[in-house]
């Protein structure tokens, strides 16, 4: 089978409010206004907060694809024939055969987590599931308060696991602000810390894809 050309970033954690549906969003955008697209975004939580965001936004781009599960590996064919470079699939906060199915199509799992111990002890079992489909992930520090221990001890005991992204998303109000009328903090102050944060932290991504497929 002839390898596809779009890249998959899937988003997945166990534990709910860790940022899913932010980072699918706000990476999508930062891929996009650095020339990276067409990009493509992909909803497969029930709940539809990031299909929801989407039918908000004013903006034609990133472009939005609906799908189920089970039709996800036909869909991505079409987008990778279409010519789209990047899909991003926003995921439930579960650990299911159907997510285990998501993981197993994806060029890089995204794994965000909250720098607190019940999220550290939960992110176990998503790495569990990310590895016994052998795909390449990342951490995600999401929510992070700045220069705080806490923040420090979290990345240190991620790292023992995996490859923990060098840009930390903090906990700032213009992340949400943002999300409410299907925007990002890149479209409101392309200046601001939060901005430079996701446009490192895309800038990491695409490098991490990058790599894993030379290696593969």
């Amino acid at each position: 089978m002839k390898a596809r050309k779009v890249k998959t970033i899937v988003l997945a954690s166990q534990k709910g409010g860790a940022g899913k549906t932010t980072l699918a969003a706000h990476l999508a955008v930062a891929a996009e206004r650095a020339g990276d697209g067409p990009c493509v975004m992909i909803d497969t939580d029930p709940q539809g907060s990031l299909a929801a965001w989407w039918n908000s936004r004013e903006q034609e781009t990133p472009l939005f694809a609906s799908s189920t599960i089970k039709d996800l590996p036909e869909r991505l064919e079409m987008l990778d024939k279409g010519g789209c470079s990047y899909v991003f699939i926003d995921t439930p906060p579960a650990i299911t055969e159907s997510i285990r199915a998501v993981v197993a199509l994806a060029d890089l799992v995204l794994i965000p987590t909250r720098p607190s111990p019940h999220d550290l002890r939960a992110v176990g079992h998503t790495v569990e599931l990310v590895t016994g489909e052998q795909c390449p992930f990342a951490f995600v520090v999401t929510q992070a308060k700045p220069n705080t221990r806490l923040t420090i001890q979290a990345v240190t005991s991620l790292s023992e696991h995996g490859v923990v992204a060098p840009s930390i998303i903090h906990d700032r109000v213009d992340y949400a602000a943002s999300m409410i009328d299907g925007r990002t903090v890149l479209e409101i102050s392309g200046q601001s810390r939060s901005a430079e944060e996701t446009t490192t932290l895309w800038g990491f991504v695409k490098a991490r894809i990058t790599a894993s497929n030379k290696k593969r």
